[in-house]
């Protein structure tokens, strides 16, 4: 089903931690592989993040058991 009507979800939180650490593990793929999954059933064995105008994404999702995988991906 497609639709005109684009919704904008906003998402905000508070981390307690120096701006620097955040971003570098925000940002960084050796970090991204260790957050970026929904459960303790799935991993991120790979990440790439071209913080530039231009720059790709990618993240690599798997569930552990290697049942599933897929690749998020984008262009910044």
């Amino acid at each position: 089903m497609e639709t005109s009507n684009k919704v904008i979800i906003t998402v905000e939180t508070t981390v307690n931690k120096p701006i620097k650490e955040v971003w570098k593990c925000w940002t960084e793929p050796q970090h991204i592989t260790g957050w970026s999954f929904a459960s303790d059933e799935w991993n991120a064995p790979k990440a790439e993040n071209d913080l530039i105008d231009g720059g790709r994404f990618l993240t690599r999702m798997e569930a552990k058991d290697g049942s599933f995988g897929f690749d998020f991906s984008g262009t910044y």
